[in-house]
């Protein structure tokens, strides 16, 4: 006997009919049948009985009913139950390179404090190949990762996009590179360059686009955030995705900028990843889309 069965048989004793039961269950109705029938042999019981006019629950059905409604009572308390249990004691830790933290991920983790003000929330920086581990190993529940168009993902990991945009040169407001229309790479590499270390995708990216070529003379970093903020005190410029550096405090507040890449390059994603092998808590379920839904406004936004 599975709740669903019984969930069915009240559907169609309060709606009064198969087939508006069918349209508030949205299931068929060779299906509901299937499913109710398989209840009556196994309880030994004509639940429901059929005419040319219509089904309609049977006596036998009848006295059952309580004890029905009783069994599915307990079910949803036991389901409350266990989500305030998950609301009040769950922690879900994200992995992420910090690619578009604050226009993205710090207006998504306001939104789902409100819907989960009991649940924990660790940020966890770093590499990309360290959260593929991390998420399947169990030690991360989602993961934000940049990848480039065409990049294959691997098959244990689901992956949603959020953002898609260019790799941009990111730059001082005050900086001659502010008054291109485009950057070319020898202009950009002109300036002390703040690369980001191995492991990130923009490293990989520069490497493709100088058949690995390195600047005259290049910082080393961990991360968007780091990078940025080294832009913003005049220490060089660097290639980021347009939507790291759009709407970014910094930016906003009129220290640092960006202007397209004079060359042809891939399409930057931002995905969520989760391990297709593990069970998704309804918190990670729901943060997920608070996520794609904070990037659709990000998107409007640009």
């Amino acid at each position: 006997m599975r709740i669903e069965q019984l969930e069915y048989l009240t559907a169609i004793t309060r709606l009064g009919s198969m087939r508006r039961a069918c349209e508030a269950l949205h299931v068929s109705q060779p299906a509901l049948s299937q499913t109710i029938g398989n209840l009556e042999r196994e309880l030994g019981v004509t639940l429901l009985e059929r005419h040319r006019t219509g089904t309609r629950i049977s006596s036998g059905g009848r006295e059952l009913l309580p004890l029905i409604t009783e069994v599915l009572d307990a079910v949803h308390r036991l389901r409350a139950a266990a989500d305030a249990q998950a609301r009040t004691r769950s922690m879900i830790r994200i992995g992420t390179v910090n690619a578009a933290t604050v226009p993205l991920v710090a207006p998504a983790m306001r939104e789902f404090h409100t819907a989960h003000p009991q649940t924990q929330v660790e940020l966890v920086a770093t590499q990309q190949a360290d959260i593929y581990e991390a998420l399947r190993g169990g030690g991360l529940d989602l993961g934000l990762i940049n990848i480039m168009d065409g990049d294959d993902l691997p098959p244990d990991v689901a992956a949603v996009e959020l953002l898609r945009g260019r790799a941009v040169v990111c730059c001082r407001t005050d900086s001659p590179l502010a008054r291109l229309e485009a950057v070319p790479l020898d202009r950009m590499f002109g300036e002390p360059f703040i690369a980001m270390r191995s492991g990130y995708l923009m490293h990989r990216l520069i490497h493709r686009l100088t058949d690995g070529r390195p600047p005259a003379f290049a910082y080393s970093v961990d991360g968007a955030e780091m990078g940025k903020v080294m832009v913003a005190e005049g220490l060089g410029v660097t290639l980021l995705p347009d939507y790291s550096v759009t709407d970014d405090p910094l930016e906003r507040s009129g220290l640092i900028t960006h202007r397209p890449l004079a060359a042809d390059a891939a399409d930057v994603l931002l995905v969520a990843q989760y391990a297709r092998t593990r069970h998704l808590p309804q918190p990670v379920r729901r943060l997920v889309r608070i996520l794609k839904a904070q990037a659709a406004r990000c998107r409007r936004e640009r």
